[in-house]
This record gives structure tokens, sequence and C-alpha cells, in this order.
């Protein structure tokens, strides 16, 4: 008896080359639907399910492949008497090979105007029931889940190896390929009843599913012992980024870069000039071990570049620039004039990439806007044996108005200095005080146990540029210590959360000394 495939896709690509491919191999066709339309259309010989069930499809096309002709053909186990047995008195034909994809629910879903109906419409029932029986049963059955397997598939099949090794890589795909589709499709109706049903109906916190594919195994993780894999969204955040040059992206650049986006956006991201109006104004952001050194808002890129390269030169050395407009030919002669390992930006003109090239193990992605938007506002977490997920502390604005609490009123530019520190400090690891003046940062202190300490470090690292300048504070003042060391110091307005048992004593301080406090009443600890 002649081998038999099964084939029932929803992307045909690579189809007609794969049945060509089975043929020449003394296969004969089994299909349905629009595969066996294709196929027929190839001029190849198909017979259709239904004609082989003798079960006609119904229901506009929701039952198919139902059918015990279909499901006892992939799950007989062909060493079974009475499997095989059974098959022969209901007139089964094994099914050796069973390639499978699925309707495209994610893609469906992805545009934010689909309607509940067309939604449902697509999720697959048919498809993930032959999928995991063939991978249930792949000791006996093959089963190819994406076009990218039809190649070596082929390749192995004209070498004689289509052995078991083989059939279960391929059956873990499958179980893969349904159970992140399956997830896809639990997380759009969690959310969708969130969004648009009764509140008493949704799942504010729904089981976690994963169902992020492998976009890279990478060299290693934190440190060169450690293994480490990178699983991504191909069309949203870091997976849908594009990489121009360089070597390999690593663990670390992957999580210093996601800092410096993070911190760039708080000035707007944009794609071009078009999008300017949007409220994009140029600045740039250099990161070193997840925390910024230098942060500046410019008229232009390339100012904004400078100013943020000049904010800590030495702590630049080696790190991660994020941009939030595209970059230029004059920005990019700031980028080759230092060692960096990677620059991010949404977009680069030709003249800039020229000059960049030169700087051959220099890292240069692309991160559209679009990119951007597409990414969740979830931000998950490992800890032993678990994970964490929490929102994104992204919101362009705190719950409620500043509040200058001082009994000086901050100043035009001081309150344009403080929004500028404010947006910077809550990107620094706890405890985190930035010091800025004119739209660039001048010190920054992270990661302190006390805040005091932190203080310290900033102010220092400012040394006279802090007279006349602001500072800010990702948490309260549990004491006026820190008030007290600004003043010594010369800045001359603050603003921070406020909360602290002592909030009076940091006020009286800022009083006493003449100072300004704005106070937000909204935290931004970064752990």
């Amino acid at each position: 008896m002649a081998p038999t495939a099964l084939l029932s896709v929803s992307d045909k690509e690579g189809l007609v080359s794969l049945a060509n491919g089975l043929l020449s191999h003394g296969y004969q066709l089994l299909s349905s639907g629009g595969t066996a339309t294709a196929l027929a259309a190839a001029g190849l010989p198909v017979t259709r399910v239904a004609d082989y069930t003798g079960a006609p499809e119904i229901l506009g096309g929701r039952v198919k492949t139902l059918h015990p002709r279909i499901h006892g053909g992939i799950l007989a186990r062909r060493d079974d008497a009475g499997h095989r047995a059974d098959l022969e008195a209901q007139a089964i034909t094994p099914i050796d090979v069973v390639v499978v994809n699925l309707y495209p629910f994610r893609q469906t879903v992805a545009d934010p105007a689909v309607d509940w109906q067309t939604a449902i419409e697509t999720i697959d029932i048919g498809g993930p029931a032959m999928v995991r029986a063939a991978a249930k049963n792949h000791g006996d059955v093959a089963v190819l889940t994406d076009p990218a397997q039809y190649p070596s598939f082929l390749e192995a099949l004209a070498a004689g190896r289509l052995d078991g090794p083989l059939r279960r890589r391929l059956a873990l795909a499958a179980f893969q390929h349904t159970a992140a589709y399956d997830a896809a499709i639990s997380a759009w109706l969690a959310q969708r009843l969130g969004a648009d049903g009764d509140p008493a109906d949704a799942d504010p916190v729904a089981p976690l599913r994963l169902e992020l594919p492998v976009q890279q195994r990478l060299r290693y993780g934190e440190n060169p012992h450690q293994s480490a894999t990178w699983f991504s969204d191909p069309q949203a955040g870091w997976g849908a980024a594009l990489q121009l040059q360089g070597k390999d992206l690593s663990y670390n650049n992957l999580i210093d870069l996601d800092a410096a986006l993070a911190t760039v956006r708080e000035f707007g991201y944009d794609e071009g000039p078009s999008d300017r109006a949007a409220g994009s104004s140029p600045a740039a952001v250099v990161i070193k071990h997840t925390n910024p050194c230098g942060v500046a808002v410019g008229t232009g890129v390339a100012e904004a570049l400078q100013r943020a390269l000049d904010a800590d030169r030495t702590s630049a050395f080696g790190g991660i620039v994020a941009l939030n407009v595209p970059v230029d030919a004059a920005a990019a002669a700031l980028l080759t004039g230092l060692f960096l390992e990677c620059v991010v930006a949404p977009g680069f003109s030709p003249e800039a990439l020229a000059q960049l090239a030169s700087k051959s193990n220099l890292r240069v992605l692309i991160l559209p806007g679009a990119a951007v938007a597409a990414a969740p506002r979830l931000q998950r977490r490992s800890v032993l044996g678990g994970l964490l997920e929490q929102e994104a502390d992204d919101r362009a604005s705190d719950p409620q108005p500043p509040k200058v609490v001082s009994v000086r009123q901050p100043t035009a530019q001081e309150q344009a200095d403080l929004d500028f520190a404010w947006r910077v400090v809550r990107h620094g690891r706890s405890n985190a005080i930035v010091v800025a003046a004119g739209g660039r940062t001048l010190g920054i202190g992270v990661g302190q146990t006390n805040r005091v300490g932190a203080a310290r470090a900033a102010l220092e690292m400012a040394g006279a540029a802090a007279q006349g300048a602001v500072l800010s504070s990702d948490g309260f003042f549990p004491f006026d210590d820190s008030v007290r060391l600004a003043a010594a110091h010369g800045i001359t307005a603050i603003i921070q959360p406020g909360g602290s048992l002592r909030d009076a004593d940091s006020i009286a301080a800022c009083d006493s000394l003449g100072l300004a406090m704005v106070v937000t009443g909204c935290r931004h600890f970064l752990h």
C-alpha cells in the first residue's frame, strides 16, 4: 500500500513543492477545502477528504476532517494488531504524514477593529485536532506545522531518514505550535472580556501563558558560564528591530537596550520628520549597566547626542545609545568617535549609515515606532520557581498634578528642569537621584542603599555645575539631610514624590534655605 500524506494548510507557502516531493516518493495525497483546490489547480493528483470519508463538509466548513477515517488513520499504531484489525474492518487507510498549519488567529486579532464573530470563526478546530493526533502518534507519523520545515523534511525523506529522532523533534514543534495557538486565543478572550464585557465576567488575572517563539539562542547570559535564549514576538518590540551591522546581540545588550529605550521614550519616539508633530523632541540617552549616565534634549539629534555624551564621557565608554528621532550624518560622526556597544533609533539617513559602517563591531539597530507601540504594556520578571508580572511604569503623566509645597515658587526655567529631571529619575535603579539643568543631566546617583548616599553621588558628579541646577528623587526624603546637602551644592529646586512622615522637615529646610520644592504624589522606584 502506498504511503499517504494528509495536507490541510492555511498558509500555502511551499505547498505545491512539498506535494511534488511527496508524490515523487510514492505518496498519495489526501486533502480538504482550499488546500485540495490549490493542489488540483497545480495539476497534482489529490483525493478530497469528503470523497474519502463519504461525509461532506458541513456547517460552512466548520466540520471537514473530524471523522474516524481521518483520525483513525492518524492515531493507529502500526505495531498493534488490534489497531490494524480496526483499520481493516473500517476500511481506513493509515496516514503517514500530516501537514497542517492553522487558521491565522493571531494575524486576525492583531487588527484592533476586528469584530467578535470574525475572530471566533478564525479559531481552528480540526487543524489542532489533527496536529495533536499526529504528534501523539509520532512513532509512526511525521507532522509538519511550518513551511520552513518542508525543505529539510524532503531532504530527510530522500535520504531515507524519517527516523524516530526526527519525528520526535517534529512532534515537539507541533505541540509548541498548538500551545502557542491556544495561548493566543485565551489571551485575546481575556483581554476582550476585560475591555468589552461585564466586569463580573472579566478575568483580571488570567493564568499566565507564554507564546513567544525563540528569536535567537544567545552566546551566553550575563556571564560566559550562563546559557541564554531570547524569546520574542517577531512583530513587536525588540523582535521587530532590524540590526543593520555589528556582532550578534548579547543578553546584556538586550537588557541595556530596553533600559535605553524606556528612558528615551520619555521624550517621544517617532519614525521620521512626519511624526515630529506628535510631540517627539530630539533626545539622546546613554545607558551603562541598565542605568542612564547621560540624558539630554536638543534642537537637533546631533546636539542632543553631544550633550548626553558630555554629561559623563567616562561612563559612556562601552555604553548603549538610544535616540528618539532618526540619526543624521552629524550625529553619526559623534557616534563613531567613541567606543559604544549598540545604538538604536527609529531610523538612519544613508549618510549616517555610511559613516557608521566604519565601526564594524558597533551594533546598529532600527526599531520602528510601530514596533514599540505594538509591544504589550506588561513587564515580567522571574523569581525562584515563578514569574512576577506588572503594568509598565510608562504613563505620560502621574495620576495627580504636581504641587508646589514650598514658600518659594519655582521659576519657569526651574519648572522645565524639574520636569526633565523627573522624567529621567524614574529610569535609574533605586535609590535614584538626578541633578539636571537646561535639558541635560549633570549628575546621577543610582542603586544606593540610602537616599542621602544617592544624592551625594549625583551632586559630586555634577560638581560646580550643580550651582543653580535642580534635583529629582524617585522616592520621598525620610529626613531633611538630602535637602540640606543639595542646598550646600547650589541646588535651587527639588522635585520628589512626598509621603514621608517627615515631609514637613524637608519642606521647612527648603523654606529656610530658599529652595523651591514640588511634590508629585507618585513614587517611581525601579528595582
